[in-house]
C-alpha cells in the first residue's frame, strides 16, 4: 500500500524584533526623564562679579556697625539704669525699716493703752486727789496723745514715701528688662551681619581674593590722592592767612606810630596804653584759645597714635582693643574731655566745622546713619578702628563717604 503524503504544510519559520522594540522603548523613555529632569532643575545662578562682593561686603561692615552703635547705646543706658534700680532699692529698703520702726511705736502706744484703759474726762476728775493734780494729769494725758498722733503721721508718711519708691524701682526694673532686650537683640544683628560677610569672603577663591586685595589698594591710592589734595589746600590758605594777619600787623603798627606822632609825647603814651596792649590783647585772646584746643589736640593723637595696631573689636573700648567710638571716647578722655559712648551722640558735641576747616583733633564721621567716627590727625588723614578684622591705622578721610565733622572742645 503506498505511503500517503501529509498533507501539513511546512512551517515558516517567523524573526521576531520584540527584543529591538523593548531596548528602543528604553532608549526613548531615558531621553524623555532626562529631557524633563534639565527642564525642571533649578537654574545655576551666576556667581557675582568680584566687585559687588567688595561692595555687598562694605555694606554688611557698615550694617554692623550701626547695630554696634545701638548695642552700645543700650549697654551705657543698661549702666545707668541699673545703677539707678540699686540706688531705689536700697532706699526702700531704708524706708522699709523706717516704717517697721514706727509700726513698732504704734504698737508700744496700742499695748500701753490695752493695759490702762481708756478713763473719760469726768471720772478723772472725780477720781483726782485734788482739782490741780487733775489738770497735771489732764496736761500729761494730751503730751502723750500728741506723741500718739505723731507716730501715726510719721507711719503714714513713711508708708507713702516707701510706696511711691517703690513704684519707681518697678519702673526702673521695666526699663532695664527693655534695654537688656534690645542689648541681646543688637548684639544678635551685629553678629549676623559678620558671619554673612565672613562667609562671603570665605567663597573666593585664590584669584578673586588677589583681585578684591587690588580693589581695595585701588580705593586706598584714590582717597589718599584726595587726601593729598586736601592738605595741599589748606596748606595754602593757612599761608595766605598767615600774609593777611601779618599785613593787618603791618596796619596796626603804622597806625599806631601815626597816632603817636599826631598826638605829643603826652597823648602817645595814653595811646599806646589804650589803643596798642589793646589790640594786643585782642589778638592773644584768640591765639589763647586755639592754642588751648591744640594741646588738648596734642594729647589726643598721641593717644590715638600709641593704639595703632590694637585689634578692632565691636563693643570695645579700650585698652587692649577697640570700637570706632570707643576710640574716640577713649582718646579726648586723656585731654580732659567726656564724650558720650556712640557716634550719634558724638557728633552732637561741640562745634560742627566743615572739610576743608579741619584741624588736628576734631571728629570725623562718615555714613548717612553716621555709624562711624575717626581722629583727624591732618593732612587730610585720620586714625581710626576700622572695622573687624582690621587694626586701629591711620587712613585717609576720604576712604569713606564723609558725614560731617565736629570740634569737641
Amino acid at each position: 500500500m503506498p505511503v500517503l503524503a501529509s498533507h501539513r504544510k511546512p512551517r515558516t519559520k517567523v524573526r521576531t524584533t520584540t527584543p529591538a522594540v523593548g531596548f528602543t522603548t528604553a532608549a526613548l523613555a531615558s531621553v524623555t526623564l532626562l529631557s524633563t529632569q534639565s527642564a525642571t532643575a533649578a537654574p545655576v545662578e551666576p556667581k557675582p562679579a568680584i566687585e559687588d562682593v567688595q561692595k555687598k561686603v562694605d555694606e554688611l561692615y557698615r550694617q554692623a556697625g550701626s547695630a554696634t552703635q545701638q548695642y552700645n547705646r543700650a549697654k551705657a543706658a543698661s549702666t545707668v539704669q541699673r545703677a539707678k534700680v540699686d540706688t531705689l532699692l536700697s532706699d526702700v529698703a531704708k524706708r522699709t525699716e523706717k516704717i517697721n520702726e514706727a509700726r513698732r511705736e504704734l504698737g508700744a502706744f496700742a499695748a500701753e493703752q490695752y493695759r490702762t484703759g481708756g478713763i473719760a474726762p469726768t471720772a478723772t476728775f472725780f477720781l483726782a486727789d485734788d482739782p490741780q493734780a487733775y489738770f497735771d494729769q489732764s496736761r500729761l494725758m494730751s503730751r502723750s496723745t500728741e506723741r500718739q498722733q505723731k507716730a501715726v503721721d510719721d507711719f503714714r508718711t513713711q508708708q507713702a514715701a516707701a510706696s511711691k519708691k517703690r513704684a519707681e524701682a518697678v519702673q526702673s526694673l521695666e526699663s532695664l528688662t527693655e534695654t537688656q532686650t534690645t542689648l541681646r537683640s543688637s548684639k544678635q544683628q551685629v553678629q549676623n551681619k559678620l558671619t554673612e560677610a565672613r562667609s562671603l569672603l570665605a567663597k573666593l577663591t585664590a584669584e578673586e581674593k588677589a583681585r578684591l586685595a587690588e580693589l581695595e589698594r585701588k580705593k586706598e591710592a584714590e582717597a589718599k590722592e584726595k587726601a593729598e589734595k586736601l592738605a595741599r589746600r589748606q596748606a595754602a590758605e593757612a599761608k595766605e592767612r598767615e600774609k593777611r594777619e601779618e599785613a593787618e600787623k603791618k596796619a596796626r603798627e603804622e597806625a599806631a606810630k601815626e597816632s603817636g606822632g599826631d598826638s605829643g609825647s603826652g597823648s602817645g603814651s595814653g595811646t599806646g596804653t589804650g589803643t596798642s596792649p589793646g589790640s594786643g590783647t585782642g589778638t592773644g585772646t584768640g591765639t589763647g584759645t586755639d592754642g588751648s584746643y591744640a594741646a588738648k589736640a596734642e594729647k589726643v593723637l598721641a593717644f590715638a597714635r600709641a593704639q595703632i595696631g590694637k585689634p578692632y573689636v565691636w563693643g570695645a573700648s579700650g585698652p587692649a582693643s577697640y570700637d570706632c567710638s570707643g576710640l574716640t571716647q577713649a582718646a579726648w578722655r586723656e585731654a580732659g574731655v567726656t564724650l558720650p559712648r556712640t557716634t550719634w551722640d558724638q557728633v552732637k558735641v561741640g562745634t560742627r566745622v566743615a572739610t576743608s576747616d579741619l584741624q588736628p583733633g576734631d571728629l570725623v564721621f562718615f555714613y548717612d546713619d553716621i555709624s562711624h567716627v575717626g581722629i583727624y590727625k591732618g593732612d587730610g588723614m585720620m586714625i581710626h578702628a576700622p572695622k573687624p578684622g582690621a587694626n586701629v591705622r591711620e587712613e585717609s578721610i576720604y576712604y569713606m563717604p564723609i558725614y560731617g565733622s565736629v570740634r569737641p572742645a
